[in-house]
């Protein structure tokens, strides 16, 4: 008969977390939680507090689980999917940068439009920087796609930074607009050094979150 209490529930909630962390596979976290979970009830049908089983570490224990039973782990690998895609953003902002400018005439020429015709401030501003948007989310997520291909789940990693950098990277660059614009659009190095790291953090952050969805989501 189950002896399962909230407080064994919250515990085993609490080590699952850290297996898919850890990126261990689901049927391995399956097999873990069973025994686990057999042993925390043990203790509580004998009166034991069950957080005194693991230490009052529920991730701890749930680590140290993981490594005696030798179940396969997916390192995130967080350091290098981030440089990569850090450094195709950067190549691809400046591979484009000198196509712009090598092509600049031709752009000029079959994009000048009667003087008559004005276009908005904001329809300019959107398909400048969104254009910025669009060369960094495909050189990041070229770069880790090609570079990174041996690592497990890359693929899933890719498709999901294609999915969260786009409104990350927009959502960076308004609120980096917001910024300048609350200081009357100031060019000193501080000023343009803060606008640049809202950018970068928000960029690295989504890319953080695409790789741990990719190696903690269930298979």
């Amino acid at each position: 008969m189950s002896t399962s209490t909230p407080a064994v529930d919250n515990l085993l909630a609490a080590a699952d977390r850290k297996w898919r962390a850890l990126g261990i596979h689901r049927r391995d976290r399956v097999s873990l939680k069973a025994d686990l979970r057999a042993e925390l009830e043990a203790a509580a049908a004998d009166g034991l507090d069950p957080a005194e089983l693991l230490d009052a570490d529920p991730s701890g224990f749930a680590l140290r689980i993981a490594e005696e039973a030798g179940v396969e782990r997916t390192p995130p690998r967080y350091g290098r999917v981030l440089g990569v895609a850090t450094a195709g953003a950067m190549l691809s902002l400046v591979v484009g940068y000198i196509v712009v400018v090598s092509l600049h005439q031709a752009f000029v020429a079959a994009f000048d439009l009667p003087r008559s015709v004005r276009v908005p401030l904001w329809l300019a501003a959107g398909v400048f920087y969104g254009g910025i948007a669009a060369v960094v989310v495909a050189g990041a997520v070229l770069a880790v796609r090609i570079a990174l291909r041996d690592t497990p789940h890359i693929r899933h990693t890719a498709a999901r930074m294609t999915l969260l950098l786009p409104p990350a990277v927009a959502a960076a660059i308004a609120a980096a607009t917001a910024f300048a614009w609350s200081l009357d659009y100031p060019l000193t190095p501080p000023a343009i050094a803060a606008e640049a790291a809202i950018v970068l953090a928000t960029f690295l952050a989504a890319t953080a979150l695409a790789r741990h969805w990719s190696v903690t989501a269930a298979r």
